[in-house]
Formats: structure tokens, sequence, C-alpha cells
């Protein structure tokens, strides 16, 4: 599968948002509302085709992000002059940092919980690679991460 990454750095390409199969996107949502605390979600509204696709399924419709990266052309936010914002930087994430920072919530988390719920978030490493790319880190931190 072509990796596909998000506009905010997420791994799409991991993410059960993007399966055709009901059952595997309710546990995506089963996941995220034990662990994440999120409501809002369900197996029907969070079918996504991916943020950069051409169609309007996208599984964070509130994503402020997405449509400003649209409406400046740029493949990822990293590239924007104004990175980070307030519309992207609650999405950095890595999952050891989401592990860490919730260790009380995940305590008990299973293992097909973790890859349905916290994979996907491993956006840090992406937009470090595209800020290096466009010269806005030096590349030996690339050897780092």
């Amino acid at each position: 599968m072509e990796k596909m990454i998000g506009y905010c750095g997420y791994n799409c390409h991991l993410c059960a948002a993007r399966s055709d199969d009901i059952s595997v996107r309710q546990k995506m949502v089963d996941a995220w509302k034990k662990y994440l605390g999120h409501e809002n979600y369900t197996a029907e509204n969070v079918a996504c085709e991916g943020c950069k696709s051409k169609g309007n399924k996208i599984a964070d419709k509130q994503c402020k992000a997405r449509p400003c990266a649209r409406d400046k052309g740029l493949d990822s936010c990293a590239q924007c002059d104004d990175f980070p914002c307030d519309k992207v930087k609650h999405l950095f994430s890595t999952p050891i940092g989401m592990l860490t920072y919730r260790a009380p919530k995940f305590k008990d988390i299973t293992e097909e919980e973790f890859n349905f719920c916290v994979q996907q978030w491993n956006s840090m490493p992406n937009l470090v690679k595209i800020l290096i790319k466009e010269g806005k880190l030096p590349s030996f931190i690339l050897d780092r991460i």
C-alpha cells in the first residue's frame, strides 16, 4: 500500500478509517472512545479516503489544517511559512508520546486496540523530514529520528 501522509503528518495509510469494512472502522471508533475520549465518531461518519483525496469522505470534519493547506496549495503543513500554527499544533504526536502522556488510560490496551487507535499517530517524524527537506531544520537531525 502506498504511504499516505496527511497535511499534518498523520499516517493515513495505517488508519482503519480508510477501511471499506464497517466492522474495522467500528473497532477503531470503540478504541478512540475508550482510550482517547472521542465521543463524536461513529463507524459511519469516520469513513475516510484520506485528507489529500479529491473526495469529501474524511474522518475529521472539524480539521482546520486540511482546508488551510489546500487553500495554500501545500502538500504538508510543514511547508507553510506560518508553521507551526494553532490549526495543526494539537495534532503533533507520536505513539510513544501518546502512550506516555496518557499512560494510566492505556494501561490495559490490547495489541489490536493499539493497532486501531494509536499506530497511525506518528506525525512528528514525517513533519521533521519535510522540515529538513524544506531547509527549515538541519539535515543531521534526520539521522536522529
